[in-house]
Order: structure tokens, then C-alpha cells, then sequence
């Protein structure tokens, strides 16, 4: 009779033995400076698109001389997590990568805003991400392709466009939809390409005619003959101001004719300011958010860094990842009023 509670007190010492064995190194890792945490370590950078497109190579850029700056000069191992405009990617960020800072991501940039205007298959707060920086503040265009017959941005209140689209939160999806149900504009979506880079390849193919929430800086370096030889046509830019670049396309806001269409399409394209984000999950341990913040800052303005980005046609504008930050929460202070419309408009037509 004596036995049994002995053998449940042996069961449970080493059951707190077990406990302990686990908790002490975790305890252990969370306690090392962010340079002896990152020495000889290799570090994921997730990137939530598709091979080839523009947001796996500003990330394969960025990651080639990002070490460099990183206390410890980790190993950054590029991997790409497509799937549904890179809110799966967000998505495993949020609740499945180490909160160590072993790991960090690029994700679209409407993705921290899908809670507010979606608000379906996504599981996180992007008030809780810890972000890094964005390396530019994008200006986004809606194209048409040649033999569409569209010319100008006016003709889409007449004429149907079809474009490619790759996730019901990616700009490729939204920012149409929200034109349409804001100005009256005539887009039809295509959607479930994996990323960007198959949206152009059905624009190559003739299955959509264009696409319609592409940043300047991609089509730059990716597509640039595409304009030069007329092959494809700039029809208007989504943001806030113009891109000095395009001083002869108009700007969205031009055509809102009420403050309501005003304060809609502010909170849509202002998410273009975090043009190119990366993050990492919530819970980082702050001394080593602050070092990778600071290792962006710092290769933003390498000039090997900048050299390769110039070669790459890859436009750099950075924000810092506080600015980021204070992005997010302004945008999520926003009057319910306005967010109940905007996501009335960002979902119209799905």
C-alpha cells in the first residue's frame, strides 16, 4: 500500500526534473546578449510571395548584406511561405515561429490592416508584431496591357478591365475592389494566382488584361521595357501623393468627389507608406528587436547594399520600424465609422 505513493512521488520528481531540464536553456537563451544569441546562428527570413516577384527580391537583396549588421553576423536563410497575398505567411508569424528572433518575414503590405477590412483568415494583431523597417515607401499603379483598349484611367468607368489577383487581403484583390466600390470604376478579379509573378504571367498569357495594385518600384525593376515599348500602359497611381517619376499620371484622390470617398481611399493607400515591411513575431526579447532595427537602419544605407539595389532597378525609400510601428496603431485608431466603410468597399464585389 506504501508503494503506490512513493511511486507517484518518484513519477512527479521526475516529471519537475523533466520541467526543469526544459525551461532552464529556454530561460537561458532568453538571458544572452543579442550578440552572443546571434553568433554562428541561422536566421529564417520568411518571404510570403512566390519566387521571381518583386518582394522575394528585395528580400534576397536585403538578406545578403543584413548579417553584416547583425550583432554576432548570424546566417539570414532566405525561405519562401506563399499563400493567399502572404497572410499565411503573417499568420505563422504570429503563432508558430519562434519568438527568439531567429525569425523574421516580409509580407504584403495591406496584410497588418486585414483585421480591420477583411477580418476572415486572419489570426493575429498587427499591433503585436515586433516591426523591423520597411526598405521603401511605394507608390502603387493600376496597368492595362495594350491590347485591352484601355488608355486612360477614365476609360474604367466605362469599360470592364480584367486583372490578376493573388489573395483576398493583397493589394491585388482590395485596391480594386475598394476603386470600383468607391468610384465606380469597372474591374473584374481573377483571383488565386500564388503571387505577383504569376499575375504577370497571365498578363504575358492573355488571361487577365492587367493588374491593378502593382508598385512603381516592381514594374521598375522587373518590367520597365514593358512601358518603354507602350506594351503596357500606367493608368493611375494609388497613394497619398504622386511618384516624381510619373508626373504625368494621375493620382487617385483626384477623383474622389466627396470627403466620405476622401477619407476611404486615405485609409486604404496609406497603408503604402510601409511599402516593403519586415517583421518578427510578437514577444522578441526588445534588445534583440532593437538590434535587428538597427541592423535595417544600417543596411539601408550600405553602399554595397545600395549598389546591388541600384543594379536591380530595386527603389529605396526606407522607414524605420518604429515609424512602421506608429503606422499601424494610427491607422487602427481610425473612427469606426470610416473603417466600416472602407472594409464595406474593400469586400464589395467578392
Amino acid at each position: 500500500m506504501r508503494t503506490m505513493p512513493r511511486l507517484l512521488a518518484g513519477v512527479m520528481l521526475m516529471f519537475l526534473a523533466f520541467v526543469l531540464g526544459v525551461v532552464a536553456p529556454s530561460t537561458s537563451a532568453l538571458a544572452q546578449s543579442a550578440t552572443d544569441f546571434y553568433k554562428g546562428r541561422a536566421i529564417d527570413l520568411y518571404i510570403g510571395y512566390s519566387v521571381g516577384g518583386a518582394y522575394d527580391l528585395y528580400a534576397r537583396v536585403i538578406g545578403r548584406h543584413l548579417s553584416a549588421h547583425i550583432p554576432g553576423n548570424p546566417t539570414l536563410v532566405p525561405k519562401n511561405l506563399e499563400g493567399a497575398g502572404s497572410l499565411r505567411l503573417a499568420n505563422y508569424l504570429y503563432r508558430v515561429a519562434p519568438r527568439d528572433g531567429s525569425a523574421l518575414g516580409t509580407i504584403g503590405r495591406g496584410i497588418a490592416f486585414d483585421p480591420l477590412l477583411i477580418g476572415q483568415g486572419d489570426a493575429f494583431d498587427a499591433q503585436k508584431f515586433n516591426w523591423i523597417g520597411s526598405a521603401n515607401n511605394e507608390v502603387s499603379v493600376c496597368v492595362a496591357m495594350r491590347q485591352s483598349g484601355i488608355t486612360k484611367f477614365e476609360d474604367l468607368f466605362t469599360k470592364d478591365l480584367t486583372v490578376g489577383g493573388t489573395g483576398s487581403s493583397a493589394d491585388t484583390d482590395q485596391f480594386p475592389r475598394v476603386l470600383t466600390s468607391a468610384l465606380g470604376t469597372h474591374f473584374k478579379i481573377v483571383e488565386g494566382y500564388p503571387g505577383g509573378n504569376d499575375v504577370i504571367l497571365a498578363m504575358e498569357r492573355g488571361e487577365v488584361q492587367g493588374r491593378c495594385g502593382w508598385s512603381w518600384s516592381s514594374v521598375k525593376s522587373t518590367h520597365k521595357s514593358w512601358i518603354e515599348d507602350k506594351r503596357m500602359i500606367v493608368l493611375v497611381q494609388l497613394s497619398l501623393a504622386k511618384h516624381p517619376e510619373l508626373p504625368d499620371v494621375p493620382l487617385v484622390m483626384d477623383f474622389a468627389k466627396t470627403d466620405e470617398q476622401r477619407q476611404i481611399l486615405k485609409m486604404i493607400f496609406a497603408r503604402n507608406v510601409m511599402g516593403r515591411p519586415y517583421l518578427a513575431p510578437p514577444n522578441v526579447p526588445p534588445d534583440r528587436v532593437a538590434a535587428l532595427r538597427d541592423a535595417f537602419t544600417a543596411t539601408m544605407t550600405d553602399k554595397d547594399f545600395l549598389a546591388e539595389a541600384s543594379k536591380t532597378d530595386l527603389e529605396i525609400n526606407p522607414v524605420s520600424g518604429a515609424d512602421v510601428e506608429n503606422l499601424v496603431k494610427e491607422v487602427y485608431a481610425t473612427p469606426a465609422d470610416i473603417i466600416a466603410k472602407a472594409k464595406a468597399a474593400a469586400a464589395a464585389g467578392k
